[in-house]
């Protein structure tokens, strides 16, 4: 007979997908869900559970379907780098403004790459911070502060 055997990498992520899922789906009952005609605060989160639900479970057939290969070893650089990323930028944005923000926030997650050469990551970072002015700041015509009292501009 044969034994069923699990792509682990995919039964992780399956699993994971459904209860953050659960987790969210159980957070939208505390709003006002409302109908699909008229939907209350609550539904939208709760469809976007639902579909992380469901794609849960499709990975976690899918998991059973397919061997895969072991878990590799952890991306602790790109972890460490990736990570506090936001945080860095919901820390610096209302000192610093919008543009010296983005731009040390893009800065410090170009290095989650070992590969990533300094004055390459200072062009990304710039770049990264041009189209985003513009996209925010000019093409949506969000209010901003460009920049930030901490700078005394």
């Amino acid at each position: 007979m044969n034994s069923l055997k699990f792509d682990t990498t995919n039964l992780i992520c399956g699993l994971l997908f459904i209860a953050i899922g659960i987790f969210f789906a159980y957070q939208s009952f505390e709003l006002d869900l409302g109908t699909a005609l008229r939907m209350g605060p609550g539904y939208f989160p709760f469809i976007l559970a639902c579909a992380l639900m469901l794609f849960g479970l499709v990975i976690l057939v899918q998991s059973a379907r397919v061997q895969g290969e072991p878990i590799g070893h952890i991306a602790w650089r790109g972890m460490l780098f990736i990570l506090p990323a936001p945080i860095l930028f919901g820390l610096t944005v209302r000192g610093l403004g919008f543009v010296p923000a983005l731009f040390i926030t893009a800065l410090f997650a170009c290095f989650a790459s070992g590969r990533m050469k300094p004055l390459t990551a200072i062009v990304l970072s710039v770049a990264l911070t041009i189209f985003c002015v513009l996209v925010f700041s000019y093409g949506l015509g969000l209010p901003f502060r460009r920049f930030g009292p901490w700078l005394g501009l």
